[in-house]
């Protein structure tokens, strides 16, 4: 699957993406072609805004000759006949501007949308997989600062190497492998849906070794170790499994010379000093 996409109200998969990718180009060429119209309209109005919005015919020039109240008298009368608007009416402009906003908007978004999926088909990875990209590199780049390794759960330590993409084998054999064999057949809008047969392999580049897992793993997402506490005496006691004898060994010897040394100063186990009347022994606090 590569998306869910809400203006189709359908998944774009690798059936569907033919026809997704087709939608999005005559989409996009579509509103391209109105956006030129549009702009040809506005060019017109910029050009002429300094242009007088009315046509004043003969008749009204020769009403300025005659008296105020008969030139005022005359201009009322032959008002509706004589005095003709020559831009377009508030609603058509409210109109224009209002569709040329929405026009540009969508067709940038849709235009970003285009770009993005020509590099997608053109990479041969989906919208997943690119998010996949971006994250190894980004663990990549940290584990680089960290000597190649990155911190797992349970205190693991997981080496992280770069790993090529494996489905990226050639910009034209891409494209065939997404949108057909038929070069011709790529942008006709009424082409065939692919075989479900097709989208069961797909061909890999060859770069890394065929056992290595795509994507590669991330040591924020790898599970934690589990615990069987039904076998364990005490759940909140290590097993062997944890802490080896020979640490616990060293642990219990350093114990002792540190309980020696501390008697030999007078002082308890616990760091207080001891009073002259004390019974504790060096013996007893070795034990």
């Amino acid at each position: 699957m590569d998306h869910h996409c809400p203006w189709t109200i359908n998944c774009v998969s690798h059936r569907t993406f033919p026809h997704f990718f087709r939608f999005l180009f005559y989409s996009v060429t579509a509103m391209l072609y109105l956006e030129y119209f549009l702009y040809l309209r506005l060019a017109v109005l910029f050009q002429n805004r300094s242009l007088p919005s009315v046509r004043s015919p003969s008749s009204v020039i020769n009403t300025l000759c005659l008296p105020l109240h008969e030139k005022v008298i005359s201009l009322m009368r032959s008002f509706p006949k004589s005095i003709q608007y020559l831009g377009p009416t508030p609603l058509q402009m409210i109109f224009l501007f209002t569709f040329t906003l929405t026009n540009s908007v969508t067709l940038f978004a849709l235009a970003v949308l285009l770009i993005r999926n020509i590099y997608t088909l053109a990479s041969n990875t989906t919208t997943i997989e690119s998010w996949e990209i971006e994250r190894h590199d980004t663990l990549v780049r940290r584990a680089r600062s960290h000597g190649g390794y990155l911190d797992g759960p349970d205190g693991q330590k997981i080496r992280l190497r770069r790993q090529e993409f494996p489905y990226d084998i050639g910009i034209y054999a891409n494209v065939r492998q997404a949108m057909g064999t038929g070069f011709w057949t790529w942008l006709w809008p009424f082409a065939a849906t692919p075989a479900n047969e097709a989208g069961l392999a797909f061909e890999t580049n060859g770069f890394e070794d065929p056992n290595t897992a795509w994507p590669p793993p991330d040591p924020d997402r790898l599970p934690r170790r589990t615990y069987n506490l039904a076998d364990l005496d005490d759940p909140f006691t290590h097993t062997a499994n944890d802490t080896s004898t020979i640490d616990i060994d060293a642990f219990r010897t350093r114990q002792r010379k540190d309980y020696r040394r501390f008697d030999s100063r007078g002082e308890g186990h616990d760091g207080v000093q001891l009073r002259s009347g004390d019974t504790r022994s060096s013996g007893t606090s070795s034990n």
